[in-house]
C-alpha cells in the first residue's frame, strides 16, 4: 500500500472570482480549460449529454500553517459546534480536495462552461464527472441546524 499519491490537473478554472469569498456561488459563470496535454480532446465526448457534472478540484492557495486537521467553529463562528474538519466543507482541509456538483452549461472542445462552481480563478481541476441519478443518495439526507444555516446564502 502506498502512503502517498501524485496527482496532475487536467484543467484549470477561469472565473471572475479571485478571492475564496463564502457566498453568492450561483451568479458565477465558470469556464474549465482543459490540458489537451494531458487528456484527450475526445475525453469530453457524451459529457454535453449531462445537465450536471461534479468537479473535483484543488485548493491550491491555501497555506500549509492554515490546515486544519482537527475540530474548529465552521467559518469561525462560535454560534455553531465545533466540530471536525470531515463534518466541514471547508477548504482548510487536510489534502486540500474540493468537489462541487454544479450546471453544465455548454461544452466546446477543450472548454467547459459551468453555473455555480465554487472555485477561484486558475485553481487546478483534478477530475470531472458526470452527475448521474443512481449515484445520488439513495435513502434521505440528514444534516445538522448549522450546515442548514452556514448554506443559507452560499448560492444565492
Amino acid at each position: 500500500m502506498r502512503d502517498s499519491y501524485t496527482v496532475e490537473p487536467i484543467g484549470h478554472v477561469l472565473c471572475s472570482r479571485s478571492e475564496a469569498e463564502d457566498d453568492d456561488w450561483d451568479n458565477e459563470t465558470s469556464e474549465i480549460i482543459l490540458d489537451l496535454t494531458r487528456i484527450d480532446e475526445d475525453a469530453t465526448a457524451g459529457l454535453k449529454d449531462f445537465s450536471h457534472i461534479e468537479v473535483i478540484y484543488l485548493f491550491d492557495k491555501v497555506r500549509d500553517e492554515k490546515i486544519v486537521s482537527g475540530a474548529r467553529h465552521p467559518r469561525g463562528n462560535k454560534d455553531w459546534p465545533s466540530v471536525g474538519i470531515l463534518a466541514q466543507r471547508g477548504k482548510n482541509r487536510p489534502n486540500r480536495l474540493g468537489a462541487t456538483i454544479c450546471e453544465l452549461q455548454q461544452v466546446e472542445g477543450k472548454r467547459l462552461v459551468l453555473k455555480g462552481l465554487d472555485a477561484i480563478d486558475g485553481t487546478p481541476v483534478l477530475d470531472v464527472k458526470p452527475v448521474m441519478s443512481g449515484f445520488l443518495p439513495r435513502s434521505e439526507i440528514t444534516e445538522p441546524q448549522w450546515a442548514i444555516e452556514i448554506m443559507s446564502g452560499y448560492w444565492n
